[in-house]
């Protein structure tokens, strides 16, 4: 039965990519990557039973706008 809560999740310290990498170092798998070349977007990962969830840039990202390359 697939979950009927899905949580979007900000880095309170570090970057999304780092988080990234440390969430998959503790057993996340990577579900869909739909992070855009401007650095904008998030990634969808799932913990070791399924449940979904998603990564967004943290604020100090967010502040700084998109990239410009």
């Amino acid at each position: 039965v697939k979950n009927r809560i899905h949580f979007d999740l900000r880095p309170s310290e570090g970057t999304r990519d780092q988080e990234l990498v440390r969430l998959l170092g503790l057993g996340a798998r990577q579900v869909a990557d739909l992070r855009r070349p401007d650095g904008t977007g998030w990634v969808v990962l799932a913990d070791p039973e399924g449940n979904e969830f998603c990564i967004l840039r943290s604020e100090a990202e967010v502040a700084q706008g998109p990239s410009l390359g």
